[in-house]
């Protein structure tokens, strides 16, 4: 551990050593959750301890500290504790403080999506397979997870191509009259119109969830047997079938990766850390065949040690993805027991951490922690090309400091209808994509041919309230240094103008207008209060800042298009008090369409699943009101 002599009598960390050394003589050696609070109560950091008095007590020493340490002590004016009956629970409710509060001396998982898995969904009888994302409440078989929905994708077409499984959902499925075009080339067996029977199908299923279980060779072995069973019955057609399934068959197996022999089911875990920044790799091994692996960036907490992001790494990003049975790991961990602990308490099964020293095992995590030291110094390498063109924007539109948040906002519509706005988010390690947001115009898009200045003015006046509320003292660091706006003068005076109204003057507005002749290269930039001037058409903050436009601009057309096909989608059960969604499915794959639904009696309503007697009369009411 490093040294620092500044935490002595006088020195900067001198206030916090005193308010620690005074909290230490009121605790006892109970297990539990301590937090370290600054002068206006902010929450800097929050621990564990299975004794409160001895670990609480380590933070009062005057040396030994590393500087971030020594940093947070300087900081702390209070402490609070929260007592538990086990190290255990002590662990798990630090978990949820860190979650809620984000302090900003903690190792923070900022990446939290979940992972897609595969679903053989066996609630209907004739089995459903698809990607599915998000708890598994559903009735079935779930196999993953996969790094991306890419890869689920991926050996989800191969195996269509295998095991002939539907993937249409149950209501395409009941109003099937003839075989779909999956049928036609060879991807599902149409069990919708007859043409396999519900045993034969099982089978299928069967040899599907062996395979992705990692039991291959049997089914391998199966279809092969019945290839030279139909050739030497001259069945060439089916034969032919066949051949085809066992070579797709293979394509899944190869297209895996590493596919390690020794292990069957394991997460790969390996955590680089350099320069105050870490990239931890998670490479995802289930029947003995890589499904993928992803890298990720967590806030280190002003510069932690390897074996304490690892730490923090496991116990936050299983809190939502379960756990394998075996984590292979490529550092040890201070309470290794505890965290296994915490992680089998979560899914009821035993979950083994280990830090292989030999063999294959050792050679994954070698692999992973090579993948991580590399994707690390990709991205700080495109950090400090990020950080340039900052430095640049900030000089271009003569900011007082480079800003360490950016909201570049845009709007998306056709003559107003659907209207939607949206907000991306940038800052020195790139796009935070996980910052994004998208607001539905609630005014409608302000007439036919579309306000954008009363859309502009209704997102910044939602986001900056709402900011206001959840984080007015910028705690959480939420708000923007600078609002880049796509539009000219007008859009920018209307920001300027809201942000007033709402007490956020300080904050930095630009707007990036396309010039006279609507050109990339001929962008001109807007200030309140300020003439309007152009860059260079070469100078890279130019590039740079049209990259920020166009994102948000993509994200904006998305949004618009998704509420689009929402709308166009959207059908007069909608508007039926007390039919939400899962019973306007239930209602729909019952009848086949709104309009049947419409023209169904009371009788034939309250027959379809989940319709009570009482919603059967509403919706009959609302199709034929009474006069």
């Amino acid at each position: 551990m490093e040294e620092d002599s500044g935490a002595t009598d006088g020195g900067p960390a001198a206030a916090g050593l005193a308010v620690i050394q005074a909290f230490v003589r009121t605790l006892d050696a109970s297990p539990g959750v301590y937090r370290m609070l600054d002068a206006e109560a902010r929450v800097l950091y929050v621990g564990k301890a299975r004794n409160l008095r001895a670990r609480v007590a380590n933070y009062a020493r005057p040396a030994g500290h590393s500087p971030r340490i020594l940093r947070m002590i300087g900081e702390t004016a209070a402490l609070a504790v929260l007592t538990t009956r086990t190290e255990t629970e002590a662990l798990l409710l630090e978990q949820n403080l860190i979650k809620q509060l984000r302090p900003r001396y903690n190792v923070l998982l900022r990446d939290d999506k979940s992972f897609p898995d595969i679903l053989i969904a066996r609630a209907h009888p004739f089995p459903q397979i698809r990607k599915h994302r998000g708890r598994r409440t559903e009735a079935g078989d779930y196999f993953g997870p996969f790094a991306s929905a890419g890869a689920v994708n991926r050996t989800l077409n191969q195996l269509q191509k295998v095991f002939l499984l539907r993937s249409c959902p149950d209501s395409t499925f009941a109003n099937r009259t003839r075989p779909c075009l999956l049928y036609q080339i060879r991807r599902c067996s149409a069990p919708c119109v007859g043409l396999i029977d519900e045993k034969a199908y099982a089978g299928l299923v069967d040899d599907a969830a062996r395979f992705l279980s990692g039991r291959s060779s049997r089914v391998q072995e199966d279809l092969a047997r019945e290839m030279q069973a139909a050739a030497a019955a001259m069945e060439f057609e089916r034969a032919a079938a066949l051949r085809d399934r066992i070579r797709a068959l293979t394509a899944v197996q190869s297209a895996q990766g590493i596919n390690p022999r020794g292990v069957a089911e394991a997460d790969v875990v390996a955590v680089h850390a350099e320069g105050g920044q870490a990239c931890v790799q998670v490479f995802f091994i289930r029947a003995h065949q890589s499904w993928g692996n992803r890298d990720f960036y967590p806030r280190t907490g002003a510069g932690a040690e390897a074996a304490e992001i690892l730490e923090a790494f496991l116990a936050q990003f299983y809190d939502a993805t379960p756990p394998p049975r075996l984590i292979l790991m490529s550092h040890a961990i201070e309470n290794a027991d505890l965290v296994a602990d915490l992680l089998a308490g979560r899914v009821g099964r035993r979950v083994e951490l280990a830090v292989p020293q030999r063999g294959e095992k050792a050679e994954l995590v070698e692999n992973a922690r090579r993948n991580a030291r590399e994707s690390l110094a990709r991205r700080l390498a495109e950090s400090a090309t990020q950080r340039r063109l900052i430095e640049g924007l900030a000089a271009a539109l003569d900011l007082a400091a480079p800003p360490r948040r950016i909201e570049v906002y845009d709007n998306s519509h056709i003559q107003g209808t659907n209207a939607m706005g949206a907000m991306v988010v940038a800052g020195p390690e790139g796009f935070l994509r996980s910052q994004y947001r998208k607001f539905a115009i609630r005014g409608g898009g302000g007439g036919a041919g579309g306000d954008d200045l009363s859309m502009m003015s209704e997102v910044l006046t939602r986001r900056f309230e709402r900011l206001r509320r959840e984080d007015p003292d910028n705690a959480a660091g939420a708000w923007p240094d600078l609002l880049l706006i796509d539009g000219g003068a007008g859009q920018v005076a209307a920001a300027a103008a809201v942000l007033a109204d709402l007490g956020a003057g300080e904050v930095a507005v630009a707007g990036v207008a396309k010039g006279v002749d609507r050109d990339a290269g001929k962008e001109e930039f807007h200030r309140p209060g300020r003439a309007a001037f152009a860059l260079a058409m070469n100078d890279p903050v130019l590039y740079f800042v049209q990259r920020l436009r166009d994102e948000a601009h993509r994200f904006a057309i998305g949004a618009h298009r998704a509420r689009r096909a929402r709308a166009a989608g959207a059908t007069p059960l909608d508007e039926i008090p007390g039919v939400g969604a899962a019973r306007k499915r239930a209602l729909l794959a019952h009848f086949g369409s709104a309009k049947a639904v419409a023209r169904a009696g009371l009788a034939d309503l309250r027959a379809v699943p989940g319709i009570s007697d009482g919603l059967a009369q509403a919706i009959h009411d609302f199709f034929h009101p009474r006069g």
